[in-house]
């Protein structure tokens, strides 16, 4: 079995409420497992993981994982909202999967809503995560294709092409798919 993973999908594919049920199982089989989050992730909880449809677990909020060290008994480590840590970050996950053997899975998004990988991420893929896309369906009335990108609204209700990477929340971003986000995303941003 591989040691590092990558479960990657767009906002409400259900990647936290897939954590959350593995780290139940894990635990539930007397397998010592550790949940981590970004300490910039504190919309739910500041040390929580919380899932959309509800389901929670206590987690470890951290800025960074340079200091991380695990417990020597732990098998599993689960990373929530990976694409808010650093590639180092990542390469130091890399470090404990190979070196201390312990079975990583990291769970978050792959791009943002400008078509840009996340840092975090793109190394995940670098370093040969085993990757598990987590599917969901266009959140446009009527679409039932494959979201695979983000769009972001400002209060009016326009779509955002600009800003930082790193933003939070959930309720100014709609996950859709590749159609919808290019009429508009890229059509739209023609007319003007």
């Amino acid at each position: 079995m591989a040691n590092l993973h990558f479960h990657y999908g767009v906002m409400s594919s259900s990647k936290s409420a897939a954590l959350v049920i593995n780290a139940h199982n894990f635990t539930q089989n007397k397998n010592q497992t550790e949940v981590i989050k970004p300490s910039f992730d504190n919309r739910f909880a500041d040390d929580k993981i919380v899932s959309r449809i509800g389901l929670s677990w206590d987690a470890n909020a951290m800025p960074n994982l340079q200091n991380y060290t695990p417990r020597s008994d732990t098998k599993l480590i689960l990373v929530d909202e990976v694409q808010f840590f650093s590639p180092a970050d990542i390469d130091k996950l890399v470090k404990i999967a190979d070196e201390q053997n312990k079975i990583v899975m990291c769970y978050g998004l792959m791009v943002d809503s400008n078509e840009h990988m996340f840092p975090a991420s793109q190394r995940l893929i670098e370093v040969g995560a085993k990757l598990h896309r987590m599917e969901s369906s266009c959140q446009i009335n009527g679409c039932m294709k494959l979201a695979t990108h983000h769009l972001r609204f400002d209060s009016n209700g326009n779509v955002i092409r600009a800003g930082d990477q790193f933003a939070l929340g959930d309720s100014n971003y709609k996950s859709v798919c590749r159609q919808h986000f290019n009429q508009m995303y890229h059509e739209n941003e023609k007319k003007r």
